[in-house]
């Protein structure tokens, strides 16, 4: 029978299948019921489901009010109200955003952690209320490259800001770019010292800036620059001096700046540039000078920067520099002047002509008020200077009498023979 031995084991392997699958059937069962009748010996036996799926955290895994990204290497820490540099930060950080906090103070190894913080590259702490950054805040950052403390009231910048708590044993700084842009504190918070000069020697101390290559100085209301402020700055690429009150260059030194390749002078307070800056700026090879919106004075001492503009390839825009003053000037390109144009008379502008009026109303007011006083006194001044006129005559009767006598011995004989 054939037929019934091949169905015999066809039937017998499909109860077999039958009943192992009975038997997943009833383990799973079994098992799903345990679990729901017992759940206070299993917790007691093992672990929470979830402690036992999340590690326990690791010391600067990312701190409690920020935002991390280990495949970015990133931490923001932004507009959180801190008062103080996260204390647990991760080691793989690169890029680290501190702005829009409540900082006041940077003090001295801010940033020092175990492991030290040896990626961070990018460091943006502008707009944190920062108001004093002392001396070696940023040490322990081997590879700090751009740093931004832009729009904080900075009204004590240490000398030693970027060149570490001590100068004579630190190397230089890692620093390629340093933004202090609107860094100016208010007038009622300024200590008794020139805030470009504050700046300055947070610039040129200990040479620790030497590698840097990209400064922007923007919007701090500078009058001037100090003579040195650059000198210890000879690898500078960019320097940014925009939205400045900058009236002249004359005491600045490029001189050294031979990799400069962008200045950035708009919107400042600039009347002229005399020979001196302009040889300069013509020395350096690879530098474009940006001069847009400065209150040009076209008058005779504006000749030899005319002369200058033709001939140089260095000033982008040229053409679109203007005459501010005098009025009769006003708003004729720099390109088209020529010496005919350029003199020097005594024609101030209508402000200063107006000021001066005015100055001498005050003044005459005030002669005519003496002149008053003086008509309403006259009979005490009168008598004031007879009594001087008097007194002036006794003295001078006094002098000629004792003159007299000592001119005429007979006279000095008499006078003794009567004292005796």
């Amino acid at each position: 029978m054939p037929g019934g031995c091949s169905r015999g084991p066809a039937a017998g392997d499909g109860r077999l299948r039958l009943a192992r699958l009975a038997l997943v059937l009833l383990g799973w069962v079994s098992s799903s019921s345990l679990t729901s009748w017992a759940p206070s010996a299993a917790a007691s036996t093992s672990p929470p489901a979830s402690a036992a799926s999340a590690p326990p955290p690791l010391p600067g895994q990312c701190p409690q009010p920020c935002e991390c990204s280990e495949a970015a290497r990133t931490v923001k820490c932004v507009n959180r109200n801190l008062t103080e540099v996260p204390a647990d930060l991760p080691p793989y950080v690169r890029n680290l955003f501190l702005t829009g906090n409540q900082l006041a103070v940077l003090p001295p190894g801010a940033f020092a952690r175990r492991p030290p913080l040896a990626e961070l590259a990018a460091l943006n702490l502008s707009g944190s209320s920062l108001r004093e950054v002392c001396a070696g805040a940023f040490e322990h950052l081997p590879s700090l490259r751009q740093l931004d403390l832009s729009h904080n009231p900075l009204g004590n910048l240490s000398a030693f800001a970027f060149a570490g708590s001590d100068a004579s044993r630190s190397g230089p700084s890692p620093l390629v770019e340093l933004m202090l842009n609107h860094i100016v504190p208010p007038d009622d918070r300024r200590q008794n010292r020139s805030f470009e000069g504050m700046v300055a020697a947070a610039l040129r101390a200990g040479r620790a800036l030497r590698g840097l290559q990209c400064l922007e100085l923007a919007g701090n209301r500078f009058l001037y620059l100090p003579r040195d402020v650059l000198a210890q700055l000879p690898g500078l690429r960019h320097l940014d001096l925009r939205n400045n009150s900058l009236v002249s260059l004359t005491y600045v030194s490029f001189r050294n700046l031979t990799h400069l390749e962008s200045l950035h002078l708009e919107d400042n307070a600039l009347k002229v540039l005399h020979n001196a800056t302009l040889a300069e700026l013509q020395s350096l090879p690879h530098v474009r000078v940006f001069l847009d919106n400065n209150p040009w004075v076209c008058d005779c001492h504006m000749a030899d920067m005319v002369a200058w503009l033709k001939e140089t390839e260095v000033v982008p825009g040229k053409a679109g520099l203007t005459c501010a003053f005098p009025e009769k000037m006003r708003n004729r390109a720099l390109l088209e002047l020529n010496s005919s144009h350029l003199d020097c008379d005594p024609i101030l502008p209508p402000s200063l002509q107006t000021s001066y009026v005015f100055l001498g109303i005050v003044l005459a007011l005030i002669g005519a008020i003496f002149l008053l006083v003086l008509y309403l006194n006259r009979k005490g001044i009168k008598k004031w200077m007879h009594n001087i006129r008097d007194a002036c005559r006794d003295h001078m009767e006094g002098y000629h009498y004792r003159y007299e006598i000592n001119a005429d011995p007979r006279l000095t004989n008499l006078s003794s023979n009567s004292d005796v």
